[in-house]
């Protein structure tokens, strides 16, 4: 075999690219190393092909993200939910708790009220829909969706990020330390609980958050209903 022939099949060519290929390659970054460590030239290392590729098929990282959030949101199963308006809130809340604690990423991208994918409007129109059914004017309706909307991100944003934060350092959280040194002098209430204030503050609870507001927005006695 001549050398040059030798060389041309050592070398190669790069791998073609498509748009499934880099959505794929995408949200698999996105997935292990959340939104903050995408960029074009990492994404570009991971498909072993130059950056500039790239932009024959996205324009920029906020199309990039808009394709893997679209893509995202195709996939995520659609439940069937209760006719009960107050139960099919909570259960649309606790489902779309759910699929984005699968995927923090989408959190991320989605704290900036800028970008999100169309076919997760769905949720949006169950929330409201809900609200609604339960006599809520639309604006009350909308009211209904952002107050559980913004529980749902704040809570994941604060999980996501303790939880990245406890994997990096791996260092015991300073305001734990703090606590759990506190006596009953400054702070006596929470003196009781702290020794275990990271256990208490790690749980799960955002079942119990979620039926708490929805029971405080679509209270099972209604205005009017008791006088």
């Amino acid at each position: 075999m001549p050398a040059g022939e030798a060389r041309a099949k050592a070398i190669g060519r790069p791998p073609r690219l498509t748009l499934e290929g880099i959505i794929a390659a995408a949200d698999r970054i996105l997935q292990a190393e959340g939104s903050a460590k995408l960029s074009m030239r990492r994404l570009a290392n991971e498909l072993g092909s130059a950056p500039m590729a790239l932009y024959y098929h996205v324009r920029d990282k906020d199309e990039l993200l808009l394709r893997v959030l679209e893509t995202s949101a195709q996939r995520m199963p659609r439940p069937e939910l209760p006719d009960d308006p107050r139960e099919r809130l909570l259960a649309a809340a606790i489902t779309l708790y759910d699929l984005l604690a699968e995927r923090p990423w989408v959190v991320e991208v989605l704290t900036g009220d800028d970008l999100f994918a169309p076919s997760g409007l769905w949720f949006v129109e169950v929330m409201i829909g809900a609200a609604v059914d339960y006599g809520h004017s639309h604006e009350e309706a909308v009211y209904v969706y952002r107050t559980i909307w913004y529980y749902i991100v704040g809570d994941l944003t604060i999980r996501v990020t303790s939880r990245r934060r406890r994997t990096t350092t791996g260092a015991p959280v300073y305001r734990d330390k703090v606590i759990s040194e506190l006596t009953n002098g400054t702070y006596p209430q929470i003196a009781v609980v702290a020794d275990h204030w990271a256990e208490l503050t790690a749980r799960d609870t955002h079942r119990q958050g979620l039926t708490a507001i929805v029971e405080g927005l679509l209270p099972a006695v209604r205005r009017g209903d008791a006088e």
